[in-house]
């Protein structure tokens, strides 16, 4: 039976609210600044911030944001909603590739595990790098690793993950070269010729237009240093993407203690994708500067080994309420996310929300449906139930992300102050944040700098206060 119908509930969850918070972090704010500024320029090749040129990302975002802004979008649906219509269309690619390739419940168990992640779900609605390069990856690897004979259509994505997100792709993609047999080596020659031709020529243009300057940010200090040093201040210990990884998955976790069982990578396919998994995890691991974001494009092979793990396993009941009682945890999540983003998790307060205990009627039900063979329908009622948990979160934490956290709401309450202010020890991701919607920097503050009011930080809180 066909499964077209998943397109629908996939794009209501990922398309609501997408406007409901401002842009949060540094780079949300940064990115969608350089899409709005190649908008109106014109100028497609030069990635600016603030009228300088900004070379840490290559341009696959900011186009996208670029062609929202054309298209006279609101500031957020212009840089948000190109980032969660290519997560919706991957799922499908995803499903429909896993029903040829696999089994139809297959399919659909390893499309509702990625879809309704907390990893893959958060990152289809932020408007970053990261889900535009693991869409474009994931699918030009399903292509090349289940044998469809795409070379030409592999190639062309593998080059939009590399105009996503840089030369990381290529290192993920590089395992494919190691099952390369006889024919397939020119198979595989024409997938990376494919991927040159996308990707080539904005780097040569750039490379051309900007010079050696281009080079050393692009590729020395975002690539070579990031990996290698610990200048830019992300390092974390090697095991710091375990738990990451658990994380990303929620409410899946449990079913990730199924991969430790053999029988599962008798299948050849499943073998070759644990592999690439474990490849995938050690390269990210031994680079010393590490943010969660960088594991996105391992959770598509991860689905797949879940949902296979899970439907030659045992006690198939016990294992989804397992994963619909997580859920349990979904409303303290929510009530501590604003002060955790604002502050981090080792200085927020944590306290359990008993309202999360409704989620324990849902494990119930996906225990009686799966202990009456019914598993499909019990895997699909704990996707609807991390579904509503989301669609809680939006409409719950919003409105103090947006009041906290992002300065949208702030902005909007001081935009006259803030005509003529200057910032005074204010963080990085508000810095951005407010240059992006004041539509130029706002400068520091300094003794040669003349404003009419100061921005600063008390209690964790932006306030302006006039100069006297």
């Amino acid at each position: 039976m066909s499964r077209s119908w998943l397109i629908l509930p996939l794009l209501l969850l990922y398309l609501l609210h997408l406007g409901g918070v401002g842009f949060l972090g540094p780079d949300e704010p940064r990115y969608a600044a350089i899409g709005r500024e190649m908008a109106r320029t014109g100028d497609w090749i030069t990635p600016r911030l603030d009228g300088q040129p900004w070379f840490e990302k290559p341009p696959l975002t900011y186009w996208l944001t670029a062609l929202g802004q054309l298209a006279h979008l609101p500031d957020e649906w212009a840089a948000r909603l190109p980032e969660a219509l290519i997560s919706v269309g991957f799922l499908m690619f995803f499903y429909l590739t896993l029903e040829s390739e696999f089994s139809p419940p297959l399919a659909l168990a390893a499309t509702l595990i990625l879809a309704t992640s907390a990893g893959w779900m958060a990152y289809s609605f932020a408007a970053l790098t990261d889900l535009p390069m693991s869409a474009a990856l994931g699918a030009a690897l399903l292509i090349t690793i289940f044998e469809k004979r795409r070379p030409l259509l592999a190639g062309a994505l593998l080059g939009f993950a590399i105009l996503g997100k840089g030369f990381v792709p290529v290192v993920l993609f590089a395992p494919v070269f190691l099952i390369a047999r006889g024919k397939r080596v020119i198979t595989l020659l024409t997938t990376l010729a494919a991927a040159a031709v996308v990707a080539a020529p904005w780097y040569i243009l750039c490379w051309l237009r900007n010079g050696s300057a281009f080079w050393d940010d692009f590729f020395w200090k975002q690539h070579v240093a990031r990996f290698l040093t610990p200048s830019l201040e992300h390092v974390q210990p090697f095991w710091y993407y375990l738990p990451v990884l658990l994380a990303g998955i929620f409410p899946w976790t449990p079913l990730a203690a199924l991969l430790v069982r053999r029988k599962l990578y008798q299948d050849r396919r499943l073998r070759l994708l644990a592999i690439w998994l474990l490849y995938g995890m050690l390269f990210f691991s031994v680079a010393r500067n590490k943010l969660p974001g960088y594991l996105l494009p391992l959770l598509p092979a991860l689905a797949i080994l879940l949902a296979a793990a899970w439907e030659s396993a045992p006690f198939k009941s016990w294992w989804l309420a397992a994963c619909a009682l997580l859920l349990v945890a979904l409303p303290t999540v929510t009530a501590i996310l604003p002060d955790a983003l604002l502050a981090g998790l080792s200085r927020t307060h944590v306290a359990f929300a008993w309202g999360g205990l409704i989620f324990t009627a849902a494990a119930l039900a996906v225990w009686w449906l799966a202990a009456k063979t019914k598993p499909e329908a019990a895997f699909l009622t704990v996707a609807l139930a991390a579904g509503l948990g989301v669609v809680y979160l939006k409409f719950t934490t919003f409105p103090a992300l947006d009041a906290i956290v992002s300065v949208r709401s702030f902005w909007r309450s001081h935009q006259d102050a803030l005509s003529s202010a200057c910032l005074d020890n204010v963080s990085r991701a508000w810095q951005y944040g407010l240059n992006y919607y004041a539509a130029r920097e706002i400068p520091p503050c300094a003794a040669d700098v003349q404003t009419g009011a100061r921005v600063m930080t008390q209690n964790r809180r932006l306030v302006v206060e006039p100069v006297k």
